[in-house]
């Protein structure tokens, strides 16, 4: 399994104060020490965090494979085709979101998709794509010509979160979500063989799989389970841990628990 480290939540501490600290750079040099397979990040229409110049930097001075996600707005993709990163993964994006919401709507916006791919072929850049666990995304994503797919994983993570963590006892508890606990755990285990099926699927059309979203050091042994995938993104609770144990343990520690024995 390889781990991709996404640095994304670093800016976003970085832009709290509008400073150079911490040093996005910092946090690339600590991940391609400590364990992480790839790098991740996101480079987002409206520039919340990641930046022009961060991911330009990145390109330039990081020793693994970039993953770069991005929108399909054409503006990004110029970009993105002169930075050349190791792979694209075209994700959705709305202005008003917190974080990505859902995967990639594959059959609304096939056209632009396409177009998109066509794009970052030229470039010579492999293309994943974020998308929801179904077989119909599956199947869309092949017939695009993307090389891969990324599961999103985030229904799978809230419902595990509302199950098994204090979310529902906090401001951010998920409304639609607080439900007796025998149909959280009927839910979970919906998600997780939908997961499954997705990936199984996956690799019969001969695409690679990666799986990310909601991912934490509780809940990422679920994905230990399936054979099938074999790349995991993972940002935002490495960076959360990093704040009590340092980001060169949160790296390693993730690591230890996304190696296959």
């Amino acid at each position: 399994m390889k781990l991709g480290v996404n640095i994304d939540h670093v800016a976003v501490l970085r832009e709290a104060r509008k400073v150079n600290d911490p040093d996005i750079l910092n946090a690339l040099y600590v991940a391609c020490a400590n364990g992480a397979d790839q790098i991740t990040i996101h480079l987002r229409e409206d520039r919340r965090h990641i930046k022009d110049i961060d991911a330009k930097n990145i390109m330039q001075l990081s020793q693994l494979p970039v993953n770069l996600e991005c929108s399909i707005n054409r503006e990004i993709l110029d970009i993105i085709s002169e930075l050349k990163p190791h792979r694209a993964t075209l994700v959705p994006e709305k202005r008003e979101e917190v974080t990505t919401e859902g995967g990639l709507d594959v059959f609304t916006y096939k056209d632009e998709i396409a177009y998109a791919i066509e794009q970052l072929h030229d470039s010579i850049i492999p293309v994943s794509l974020f998308v929801d666990p179904t077989i119909e995304a599956m199947e869309a994503s092949k017939d695009l010509g993307a090389e891969m797919v990324e599961l999103h994983t985030g229904s799978f993570a809230n419902i595990f979160a509302m199950l098994n963590s204090s979310l529902p006892h906090s401001n951010h508890s998920i409304k639609e979500l607080e439900l007796p606990r025998y149909e959280l755990q009927s839910r979970l285990e919906k998600s997780i063989q939908e997961l499954k099926d997705a990936a199984t699927h996956a690799k019969k059309l001969g695409l690679g799989v990666a799986a990310g979203h909601g991912l934490n050091y509780h809940n990422v042994s679920y994905m230990m389970d399936i054979k099938e995938i074999i790349e995991l993104n993972i940002g935002q609770s490495i960076i959360a841990r990093s704040i009590f144990s340092g980001l060169a343990d949160a790296v390693k520690e993730m690591k230890k628990l996304t190696t296959r024995k």
